[in-house]
């Protein structure tokens, strides 16, 4: 399996659980035959170049007061903390 492959399966991953979250349903269901719009994730380091004048700490706080959506990999202080880049900008243009 190559790293294009390894990277589809976890945009794929993301994408479901994302939205599991939005729907709050627990129900298995197949994946569509047709791909679905791909979801770019970004670190809080990544929000603040889109973003100009974000700081890390602001993105933090928006996450933790589940303003924007995110994912949190790992655990601890080795665990990173993704974002949704549509959720993030749509955010700011409100």
């Amino acid at each position: 399996m190559n790293t294009t492959q390894k990277k589809e399966i976890v945009d794929n991953i993301l994408e479901l659980l994302i939205q599991l979250a939005e729907d709050g349903d627990n129900t298995v269901t197949t994946a569509p035959s047709v791909s679905p719009e791909k979801v770019e994730m970004l670190t809080i380091k990544e929000c603040t170049e889109v973003i100009q004048g974000l700081s890390e700490h602001t993105v933090r706080q928006l996450v933790k007061q589940e303003k924007i959506k995110s994912i949190r990999t790992g655990e601890g202080i080795k665990g990173k903390i993704l974002v949704n880049k549509a959720d993030l900008l749509a955010y700011f243009q409100r």
